[in-house]
C-alpha cells in the first residue's frame, strides 16, 4: 500500500516510521488507550511491530498541521480492494493537551474516510469498538457509522474478555455524513484554531 501524506485543514497524516516507536509506545500505554490492544511491552518491541506493518494496511501518525506536533495515531487495515472494504482502527489521540479547541479527532477520521472511499474506491469502512466504549461507540454514529452487530467476549482488555460491537459506514452513507465533519472542522476555523 503507498505510503503518502494525507493533508486537511488542520492536521496532516503521516505515514507511520519506526522514529515513531516511542512516542507511540508511551500513548499506547496512556489510560485513555485502554480500550486499545496492548501489544508491545517494550520500544524495541513496538519498533519492531512498526517495522513488521504488512501491505494490507495504512498506518498514520496524526500531525498538527501548524506546528508540526505529532498527537495521535489511526489505520485503515485488512484493506481488501477486491471486495473493497477495509477496517478503521488504532484511533487514538495521545495528546489531548495540543488538541484542545482543534477539531483533530473529526478531521482526521474524514481524511481517513476521504482516502477509502475516493482514493481507494472501498464501499465500506468498518470497525470494532470495545463495548464498554460507550462515548467512542456514541461518537462514530454520529459521524455516520452504523452498529452491524456484536462479537461476543472477542477483545481481551485489561485481562478479561469483552463484547465488540461491529460498526460500519458505507461509501453513500459517508457522501451523506460528511457534512458533519465539515461542520465540526468549520465550527474549528469559524474558532481560530489552528
Amino acid at each position: 500500500m503507498e505510503k503518502n501524506i494525507l493533508c486537511g485543514t488542520f492536521v496532516d497524516l503521516i505515514p507511520l516510521s519506526i522514529e515513531d516507536a516511542e512516542l507511540t509506545f508511551k500513548w499506547r500505554n496512556l489510560e485513555r488507550a485502554q480500550f486499545l490492544n496492548k501489544g508491545s511491552t517494550s520500544i524495541d518491541q513496538q519498533r519492531a511491530w512498526i517495522a513488521a506493518r504488512p501491505n494490507s494496511e495504512t498506518n498514520w501518525i496524526i500531525t498538527l498541521k501548524q506546528s508540526g506536533v505529532k498527537v495521535g495515531m489511526l489505520s485503515l487495515i485488512n484493506i481488501n480492494i477486491k471486495s473493497r472494504n477495509a477496517e478503521s482502527a488504532r484511533f487514538l489521540i495521545g495528546d489531548e493537551e495540543a488538541v484542545k479547541g482543534i477539531p483533530v479527532a473529526a478531521e482526521a477520521m474524514k481524511i481517513l474516510y476521504d482516502f477509502a472511499f475516493m482514493h481507494l474506491n472501498l464501499h465500506k469502512v468498518y470497525g470494532q469498538i470495545a463495548a464498554t466504549n460507550k462515548s467512542m461507540i456514541k461518537w462514530q454514529k454520529y459521524l455516520g457509522m452504523k452498529e452491524e452487530g456484536l462479537l461476543r467476549q472477542h477483545l481481551m482488555i485489561n485481562g478479561e474478555l469483552q463484547d465488540a460491537v461491529v460498526m460500519g459506514i458505507l461509501s453513500k452513507e459517508y457522501m451523506t455524513s460528511k457534512k458533519k465533519f465539515d461542520v465540526l472542522i468549520g465550527l474549528g476555523a469559524k474558532n481560530g484554531s489552528k
